[in-house]
């Protein structure tokens, strides 16, 4: 008699797991409404600060009718597969990173270890490959915040997923996901396996194409260093790697827009002037003192030994620059605060 309770019991144990699950999610949610926009600020600065190329982060809160829908899954024995979901779940809370080329991965597999703790950490795309077959392809991390991580520091612990993606297996990903997963209850033409794997073969071969072009590629193009040459977004990639020597990494071309805006707020606009802030005793004393937890870009190092050199002048021009001012201004007090050893 014993044995035909037991389906009900564990269907009542699922129930309640689901319904504690639910009040801790709600309640998760409505204390952190912005969770998802600040993870992918900080996520963007942070890989903007650090000179990685990258294409676009994204985040997003998993929604309540997808997390209940995982948090069902059962085992064999028709136990949960997530006995403690809140916990055993590491995608609730989920990041993007999408890049232009697969050589960029491991520059942002790295700066995510330097800035969170990795917990996990798996290579979907070498799984795929090992089983001798074409498919998704994606790293995947999971990492937890530190109270050193800027821009998270109110999430400290919190526990959270990267995917970290070319362009060309971002859209592989999400068309199969959308006629794979989306129309699950339809029968699918066998054909269709077929094509998503050609995709996929040949969406490899794309990106093994674009990394020998990335190689081949110069980026350090012909720069006037004329002292009286005028400095634009086009331009100011070579004249700081002149400058500035391979110490720090190029930063994304579209970020150059952002750094010329900050040059031009305190009448900086020829390669002289450039040059003169770019001097090797700033630079050391930036450095070791703002005691970067990554190696920052050439937009990041120049912002901050702009704001050394003037200080509040400087907070006051630019903290509405680029697309979360507000941000800006507390990011750039705090660094200031650093560097008068306030």
């Amino acid at each position: 008699m014993s044995t035909s309770h037991q389906p009900a019991k564990r269907n009542k144990a699922a129930d309640d797991t689901i319904a504690r699950l639910g009040s801790t999610y709600f309640a998760w949610v409505n204390e952190h409404p912005d969770a998802a926009a600040t993870f992918r600020h900080a996520l963007h600065e942070l890989m903007r600060d650090a000179g990685v190329q990258f294409d676009r982060v994204d985040a997003r809160v998993k929604s309540w009718t997808s997390l209940k829908e995982k948090a069902r899954k059962t085992r064999a024995d028709d136990t949960l597969l997530y006995p403690d979901p809140w916990h055993d779940i590491k995608d609730i809370l989920g990041a993007r990173i999408t890049v232009l080329h697969s050589t960029e991965i491991p520059a942002v597999q790295r700066l995510l270890a330097d800035q969170f703790e990795v917990l996990r950490s798996v290579d979907k795309a070498e799984e795929t490959r090992v089983a001798g077959g074409f498919g998704y392809g994606s790293h995947h991390l999971v990492v937890r915040v530190e109270e050193q991580s800027e821009g998270l520091e109110d999430y400290a612990g919190q526990v959270f997923e990267v995917q970290i993606r070319t362009v060309l297996q971002h859209a592989w990903a999400e068309f199969e996901h959308d006629i794979r997963y989306k129309r699950a209850s339809e029968k699918l033409d066998p054909q269709v396996d077929r094509a998503f794997t050609l995709a996929a073969g040949l969406i490899e071969l794309a990106d093994q194409q674009f990394d020998q072009i990335a190689t081949l590629a110069d980026p350090q193009e012909r720069v006037n260093t004329d002292v009286d040459a005028e400095i634009s977004p086009e331009t100011l990639p070579g004249i700081l790697t002149v400058l500035l020597g391979s110490q720090f990494p190029l930063s994304r071309a579209g970020d150059y827009r952002f750094l010329t805006e900050l040059l031009r707020a305190h009448g900086i606009e020829v390669v002289s002037e450039v040059a003169e802030l770019t001097n090797p005793a700033d630079i050391e004393a930036v450095s070791n003192t703002l005691n970067y937890p990554f190696m920052p870009g050439q937009v990041r190092i120049m912002d901050d030994l702009l704001l050394n050199r003037f200080g509040n002048e400087h907070i006051e021009k630019t903290w509405d620059a680029g697309n979360r001012p507000g941000v800006r201004r507390k990011r750039l007090t705090s660094r200031l605060a650093l560097l008068r050893g306030e």
